[in-house]
């Protein structure tokens, strides 16, 4: 068996989210080391900020600040790149699409790198490394590229396996690039972190070029020019960027057989109520849980945040394959589901750190809804479509970050005085929402069209 049909892009899943979470930890303490150099300018003072109150909450004020423009600049500029991107990728290709944003990243590390080493440079020159890292495409740009691709290489029997590993590379990734970030930081400098950011984006880069192999042949494709004369004209180009863009709303928009664009449409609901609650939980979690009763110091939040990532990441791996073979993949995401219900609500109601880490052992589970759901939708689609779909699912996670946190940030704070977790128990109430909207799914045949594999391994619709 050919091992580079084995290993697609996994690795570079790994490699973007382990780099992503080592440079957003990293900056954020840079961002903080910046303000209170250029506000105090005192070594006793940004040594020492846990002896200096009034400093420190001015400083985390700014901080605050400045970081909501570096995740507005990121998101708002990744979404448009990212739906011209999933249109194009189904003419041209996906590889291109996971490059990009390494190159983008690239270029913003390497911004960051020369802001540690120029002390005059303001705080705000992170917001430019984030109009790199966004305008490439930043992880809309991967994630779409990433399961379009794992879309045109499996078999509707494995596509629900195979993309579950690719989730469990988020997980994964993002444990390594946590604690690697933590370790990078207390044993060496920020240039040291950032150059490491880069190397990832170098490594992915070259591993894209030289291991990976292009999953649309070129007899697959499409080309714009088909469609509009190829020339070297403003007009032209802005033709063809449209043609992209209404590509991608004709995926969303057009009417399917049977009520697949209804399923299609339920599909895309859920995915927002699972992300808009993911970035909630981010958002507070380590504000709920160093609040009391919990009480915890960052290191033990640390080991928390890291086990939680690492068993998702391992159960998605080792144990939702295994379970496939004998239960039905829409009875899979209904119990992802219902394992989140109880984990919010266990968390809500936690008054000692054994709930808290039984509750993110329970959380485990609960990424088995993902997959299934990437997977369906990639069978509603024609194969020509991948790529624009995903850039739909692409843009609205990435939507979701922002709404996520703005309405869980406003609310947290209403009710910690008289229930701390009622934040998490809305989220719960949105699992059962969710719930319901996944069993309904399961309950909408699929249209008659038949998915088989053709000589070269990629799926045709018949």
């Amino acid at each position: 068996m050919n091992l580079r049909t084995i290993i697609t892009v996994e690795p570079v899943m790994f490699l973007y989210l382990m780099a992503t979470f080592l440079n957003t930890f990293a900056m954020q303490q840079l961002v903080l080391v910046k303000i209170c150099e250029e506000r105090y300018n005192k070594e006793d003072v940004c040594s020492n900020l846990s002896h200096h109150p009034q400093e420190s909450l001015v400083i985390q004020s700014i901080a605050s600040y400045v970081q909501l423009l570096y995740v507005i600049t990121l998101t708002c500029l990744s979404i448009p790149t990212s739906i011209l991107l999933g249109a194009w990728s189904d003419q041209a290709g996906r590889k291109l699409g996971m490059i990009l944003p390494c190159v983008g990243a690239l270029i913003g590390g390497a911004i960051l790198i020369v802001m540690v080493q120029v002390k005059e440079m303001s705080v705000y020159w992170c917001i430019f490394s984030a109009f790199f890292i966004g305008i490439f495409g930043n992880y809309a740009a991967v994630s779409l590229s990433v399961y379009s691709y794992m879309a045109d290489v499996t078999t509707a029997e494995n596509r629900t396996k195979r993309i579950a590993i690719v989730q469990a590379m988020i997980y994964i990734g993002g444990t390594v690039g946590f604690l690697l970030s933590g370790w990078l930081l207390q044993n060496f400098t920020f240039t040291h972190v950032f150059g490491v950011y880069c190397g990832c984006q170098l490594l992915s880069i070259c591993y894209i070029l030289l291991w990976l192999q292009e999953s649309k042949h070129p007899d697959e494709c499409t080309h714009l020019s088909e469609e509009t004369p190829l020339a070297g004209t403003d007009g032209i180009r802005k033709r063809a960027l449209l043609l992209y863009a209404s590509r991608t709303w004709q995926t969303f928009s057009k009417a399917r057989e049977g009520k697949d664009r209804l399923k299609l449409y339920l599909i895309f609901l859920c995915i927002f109520l699972i992300y808009v609650c993911a970035a909630g939980e981010q958002s507070i979690l380590i504000l709920f849980l160093s609040y009391p009763p919990q009480h915890f110091s960052p290191e033990l939040f640390g080991v928390y945040n890291g086990i939680k990532m690492f068993i998702c990441g391992a159960v998605l791996i080792g144990l939702f394959p295994m379970m496939l073979r004998c239960i039905e993949e829409m009875t899979l995401a209904k119990l992802g589901v219902l394992v989140k219900v109880m984990s919010f609500s266990l968390l809500a109601f936690s008054t000692n750190t054994w709930m808290a880490f039984l509750s993110a052992i329970m959380n485990s589970l609960s990424g088995f809804s993902g997959p299934v759901l990437h997977s369906v939708a990639s069978r509603i689609v024609e194969q020509n479509e991948q790529g624009a779909m995903f850039s739909c699912l692409a843009s609205l996670e990435t939507i979701c970050v922002i709404i996520g946190a703005t309405a869980f940030d406003t609310l947290y704070p209403q009710t910690l005085s008289t229930l701390p977790g009622f934040s998490f128990i809305v989220m719960a109430g949105f699992q059962v929402i969710l719930l319901i909207l996944v069993q309904w799914i399961s309950e909408i045949p699929m249209s008659n069209h038949l998915l088989t594999e053709s000589e070269n391994g990629h799926i045709i619709t018949q």
